[in-house]
């Protein structure tokens, strides 16, 4: 399906709704100097989508880009059209919606190259032309020459690069997992007896997953050697949309010349269905370079209950899942430099980090309105996350238990922020969580006796005249017993409290 109006420079997809259960955080690469101070190295080459379809369907997607941003934009842009203009609909079974998914993907990798076919062909013929033993090429002809070595640079800048990807389907509240490539898919889940659990959903298809390296032996790749190589033509991933160098040129590449048939692919592997009737909590994809941010600064091995708990955590403060989303990102940004200054045993690893991009996505999550009172909640959370690392499994299942400390009477009045404690996690099988104002189905009570705090109607306050809202908290006796003691024998008028 083409992407544009035949008439114009519009996207079929640009009449779609966005999702607003959704938000987005974002970052661009860093590259620390000497004295700690960052530079950009090229620009953001990471891409998003969330929309919201007919029938109940809902499509979110991380893209990471690399090379240049321009598989990424138009998988993005290829993908919801190839999924949200009438090819999904209820009825669809959980097969339908995998082969449909899939071909999405076939239909975008294909989509891709064909954009780009003019410019492939018309590189090979200068790259013939150009080769130096090429009798034709003369003296004479060296100024035309320099011309056809730099239209060859605009060739190859027009296209090279790919992207990996991570997409997530809803359809009858039921959730479907697309990936290719190493970006991550986190499922939160709160139950009703306070247990929570944090899914990761499929491994990232890179060169230390065996189920990869399997597949590619059997073409004829030297598995071990990839494995010890780390990466394949410059990136870890062994999934790829769009690079045509390993797609076309592989037999060219050192590790992949032995291959029998294309080796790196763009076939995604699909999890699901996964119910999400009666779940509380949220879904995270995030971009292979927020990941390394954070396991580069802290290790892998609580890099997922890291992420979640100070998504838990911001989701209890925020005024919009996308400031939240945002604040996620910038506090990664922050642990990392931070590692990098401290001179640490992993500040060598810290030195630069790649574009990030975080989407969260809400279940049945009641997000705080901005402007927190202790009537909404107020109590502290402390949260257990132990880590269990299943490398059998493409699943990583981690209980989170949420403990309820026993109500007691609030005495200040105060309205304390949700904070993850911050440093490096203590060593051993967990890291804590200090939450408050955390809104889950079991907090719907108000902390203490609520007698210094107004009764909320079932509706909003309404602003009066000048644009003001009636206060919450009553500060009349605050103000007189204030004044009293600080009176030293004078008047308080004018002092605190409204006049």
């Amino acid at each position: 399906m083409g992407l544009l109006h035949s008439d114009s420079n519009t996207c079929w997809t640009d009449d779609l709704p966005l999702c607003q259960m959704c938000g987005v955080g974002t970052a661009p690469n860093c590259v620390y100097g000497p004295d700690g101070k960052g530079t950009q190295s090229h620009t953001n080459e990471d891409g998003h989508l969330g929309f919201r379809g007919e029938d109940g369907c809902f499509l979110y997607g991380v893209f990471n880009g690399y090379d240049g941003s321009r598989v990424a934009n138009f998988a993005s842009q290829c993908l919801t059209a190839e999924l949200l203009l009438g090819q999904l609909n209820s009825s669809h079974t959980d097969n339908d919606v995998r082969r449909i998914l899939t071909q999405a993907f076939d239909v975008v990798e294909k989509s891709y190259f064909e954009t780009i076919g003019d410019a492939l062909a018309e590189k090979a013929d200068l790259s013939n032309y150009l080769l130096p033993h090429n009798e034709n090429v003369s003296f004479h002809h060296s100024s035309q020459n320099q011309k056809f070595q730099e239209r060859l640079k605009e060739l190859e800048q027009e296209v090279s690069g790919g992207a990996t990807a991570v997409v997530a389907l809803i359809l009858n509240n039921k959730l479907y997992i697309a990936n290719v490539g190493s970006n991550r898919a986190l499922l939160c889940k709160s139950s009703s007896d306070g247990q929570n659990q944090v899914l990761q959903i499929g491994r990232p298809h890179s060169t230390d997953n065996d189920e990869e390296l399997q597949r590619l032996a059997a073409l004829g790749v030297d598995s071990a050697r990839v494995r010890q190589a780390g990466q394949i033509a410059g990136q870890s991933s062994t999934r790829r949309l769009g690079d045509y160098r390993v797609k076309f040129n592989y037999n060219e590449i050192d590790l992949l010349s032995a291959a029998k048939t294309r080796p790196v692919i763009a076939e995604p592997e699909i999890h699901g269905s996964q119910s999400l009737d009666s779940v509380t909590g949220f879904l995270l994809l995030m971009s292979e370079g927020l990941i390394n941010a954070l396991e580069s600064a802290h290790g892998p091995e609580q890099a997922n209950q890291e992420i979640v708990a100070m998504v838990a955590a911001e989701l209890a403060q925020a005024a919009s899942l996308e400031a939240a989303a945002q604040s996620v990102v910038d506090r990664v940004k922050r642990v990392h430099h931070d590692v990098y200054v401290s001179g640490r045993q992993r500040a060598t690893y810290c030195s630069r980090h790649e574009d990030m991009t975080l989407l969260i996505r809400t279940l049945n999550y009641v997000l705080a309105d901005g402007a927190l009172t202790p009537t909404q909640g107020g109590r502290i959370y402390p949260v257990s996350v132990p880590y269990s690392n299943s490398q059998s499994t493409s699943k990583t299942s981690v209980t989170l238990s949420l403990v309820m400390p026993s109500q007691g009477t609030l005495t200040n009045g105060t309205n304390t922020a949700s904070t993850l404690e911050e440093g490096t996690p203590t060593p051993g099988p967990t890291a804590t969580l200090q939450s408050t104002n955390t809104q889950t189905q079991s907090s719907s009570s108000s902390s203490g006796d609520g007698s210094l705090f107004r009764q909320r109607g079932s509706q909003a306050a309404q602003p009066d005249e000048t644009g003001r809202v009636p206060p919450y908290v009553d500060f009349s006796q605050f103000y007189r017993l204030w004044g009293s003691d600080h009176s030293d024998g004078q008047s308080t008028q004018g002092g605190l409290g409204p006049q």
